[in-house]
């Protein structure tokens, strides 16, 4: 299909990949401190090389924080963990969290806390608040992107079903957007698609590139 273009056109869309290419290239070494395959493969599809290491952090947080500084503060909890043992590279820490009614809905302890959780978001719109913490040369830069996702009407036995697969479990708000509840339960989204998955891509990607 390309040989088809206008060998103009062709020309210009080679600088442009050449030109992602090197903006992807020229990034420092990157560390994705997350194991959420989720947010991995985002990253692969970005085209940044990045290796994958894990701290231990405590979770908790003050009294009286709204959800986005509640999330922003647990992402910095995370970066700072990497203060003392990096050298050129950048740390990319995230936290995601569900609120609906200014209720932070976490990941499920059972089976039935999931059916609880699925049946809170059913026929509502929660927010879906990702924060992300960058850490370069000691210098940690937080943003934080909000998306309302809109579940339509579930019955028990759809929320059985998903319960089913085991995949609600490990994930905050007891869902995953593409999975299969996400295919047949969101009827819209307003904001970022990537945010709702666990990490929002676009303003991610214009954070990096301004610290290169």
């Amino acid at each position: 299909m390309g040989r088809n273009k206008p060998l103009g056109e062709r020309r210009r869309l080679s600088i442009k990949h050449l030109n992602i290419l090197f903006m992807t290239s020229n990034f420092p070494p990157v560390i994705l401190a997350s194991k959420s395959p989720r947010r991995q493969e985002l990253m692969n599809l970005l085209g940044i090389d990045f290796r994958v290491v894990l701290k231990e952090v405590d979770e908790s947080y003050p009294e009286g924080l709204s959800p986005a500084e509640i999330a922003v503060y647990i992402s910095e909890k995370k970066v700072h963990a990497f203060d003392e043992s990096i050298t050129n590279e950048i740390v990319i820490t995230a936290d995601t969290i569900v609120v609906i009614n200014n209720k932070i809905l976490g990941k499920p302890e059972n089976e039935d806390h999931a059916f609880e959780i699925l049946s809170t978001l059913s026929g509502n719109m929660h927010e879906v608040i990702t924060a992300v913490s960058l850490l370069k040369d000691h210098q940690v830069h937080s943003f934080y992107e909000t998306s309302e996702v809109y579940f339509k009407k579930l019955t028990p036995e759809q929320i059985r079903y998903y319960i089913s697969t085991g995949q609600p479990m490990d994930k905050a708000g007891a869902y995953g957007i593409q999975e299969w509840i996400g295919l047949i339960a969101i009827e819209k989204i307003n904001g970022s698609y990537t945010n709702v998955v666990g990490l929002p891509t676009h303003r991610l990607y214009e954070e990096l590139t301004k610290l290169i």
